[in-house]
């Protein structure tokens, strides 16, 4: 070959290296990721057929495809919760779907830290949180992040559990012994070397959108806030101080799908979309036929009462709650927390056995107290303040709180249900479950006394006697502003 057609060879050949190296770094290459994710799922299981449908259908055309859960996988769902292996179709069925990670949530405590290290045992993917310090406890001590591989891709995700005003999660003290929790806006400073490192950092948070907000002004290093606790329906993703906060409300009705663009190391476009999944037509054969048998419970479709009109607000299943309390403990009143009520209405017609632990999942036990009308005006007024909104839903009276200018609680008015004013100068007896009793403020001289029969017993035990019940308008609880 002659001098001159090598050095043309070689000038056409270094120009088009050139030309391609200078494309390429125009248009780097980029790795797509989907991450599926849902939170506050309380065991229900009945939708899990169509999310494997969905991942499965995903994996056929993405190459990197990760299933994620924000916490409180457990409680309210009788089928799950009261399975002789407490909680285990839950992680059954998740191994099936090949979840890839969980943040703990404060549900996760309902079954008490032994078998919540059986859970987490029996799981092929990990639980993380990084504001739990178990060192001085039966629980297994959970690691504070994850980091999931897509290829060269290393993605850390960071889990954060919320607290309340007493410094604990929301479950029963008594299922946190030993445990030490801190501020999760706090600790999550201790992780930031984790974008660092790895150019990238997602948080599993199961602080509420409300905290989340805070979160991302605070830490503008997360890439992606995935959230749960508030049970927040997101059909759009919020953007705060350039951090992406999503949230698919609860009990598994939607699937967030959030894609990622990652090009060299660095996450650089975020998209995001809620799938509702009565919307998928499909499911997973196999996973379907596993659910059906985990659902097929004789023992949970026993009719244990029959509603003669339907239950339209959780104030008039709350009533109901309550008057079970006061007509078998014989105590002049009860109460019971809003966030004890799980679900919001309950038609008319045959109540069964698994309508009843799912409005009243926790096993919290009857607690009794005897009372000053200033302890129990302290327990409504506490209770109000928490959320700034009425909590407590009583039996064998009515309240109508009087609220601030600041949004709190400044006086009650309670009537009897006669409408007579209640007396001053008397003392009066008080049901209550018993995580009201270990987890708010109020003031009580009497300890209380533990009935060891819990608020779901005491309802089936009231049930029997009365067998039919209507509680159509009944409304006990109010407040003047």
């Amino acid at each position: 070959m002659k001098l001159k057609t090598i050095l043309l060879l070689i000038a056409v050949f270094t120009f088009s290296a050139t030309h391609h190296e200078v494309a390429a770094q125009k248009h780097p290459i980029s790795t797509e990721i989907i991450i599926l994710h849902s939170n506050d799922m309380h065991s229900k299981i009945d939708n899990f057929g169509k999310l494997a449908y969905l991942a499965d259908s995903l994996r056929k055309t993405h190459k990197y495809v990760f299933l994620v859960a924000v916490g409180d996988n457990f409680t309210g769902n009788p089928i799950v919760d009261m399975y002789p292996d407490k909680g285990f179709p839950m992680i059954d069925i998740m191994n099936k779907l090949h979840f890839d990670l969980t943040a703990i949530g404060n549900h996760e405590f309902d079954m008490g830290q032994e078998l919540q290290n059986k859970r987490r045992l029996q799981a092929s993917f990990p639980f993380i949180s990084c504001n739990i310090d178990a060192s001085a406890a039966v629980l297994k001590q959970p690691e504070p992040y994850a980091i999931l591989k897509a290829g060269k891709i290393k993605i850390p995700f960071l889990g954060i559990i919320q607290l309340g005003e007493n410094g604990l999660p929301d479950s029963h003290p008594s299922r946190l012994e030993g445990l030490k929790f801190t501020n999760g806006l706090e600790k999550a400073n201790d992780f930031l070397w984790l974008k660092e490192k790895y150019g990238m950092l997602i948080c599993l948070s199961h602080l509420g959108v409300q905290v989340d907000e805070p979160l991302a002004k605070a830490y503008p290093q997360f890439d992606l806030i995935i959230g749960g606790h508030s049970h927040t329906t997101m059909t759009q993703p919020m953007m705060v101080n350039g951090v992406m906060i999503v949230q698919t409300g609860s009990g598994l009705k939607n699937v967030g799908m959030t894609t990622l663009q990652v090009t060299k190391g660095k996450i650089t476009d975020r998209k995001y979309e809620l799938i509702p999944l009565a919307g998928i037509k499909g499911t997973d054969p196999q996973l379907q036929a596993l659910i059906d048998k985990y659902n097929s419970n004789e023992e949970m479709d026993r009719i244990v009462g029959f509603a003669e009109t339907a239950f339209e607000s959780q104030e008039e299943l709350g009533c109901m709650m309550t008057d079970a309390i006061t007509a078998r403990m014989k105590v002049d009143f009860a109460f019971q927390n809003g966030g004890g009520i799980r679900i919001s209405n309950l038609p008319q017609g045959d109540i069964r056995l698994k309508d009843i632990f799912r409005l009243d999942p926790f096993g919290n036990q009857v607690v009794t107290y005897t009372m000053t009308y200033e302890e129990i005006k302290s327990l409504i007024c506490s209770a109000y303040n928490r959320e700034k909104e009425i909590d407590l839903i009583p039996s064998g009276m009515t309240y109508m709180v009087t609220v601030g200018p600041e949004g709190l609680c400044t006086d009650v008015e309670m009537r009897d249900l006669s409408g007579n004013l209640l007396d001053a100068a008397k003392s009066y007896t008080v049901g209550l479950n018993s995580y009201i009793s270990a987890s708010y403020k109020f003031k009580h001289a009497d300890p209380g006394t533990t009935n060891f029969k819990t608020g779901a017993q005491t309802l089936l035990d009231y049930l029997g006697e009365i067998k039919k019940v209507n509680y159509s308008g009944v409304k006990r609880v109010s407040e003047k502003k």
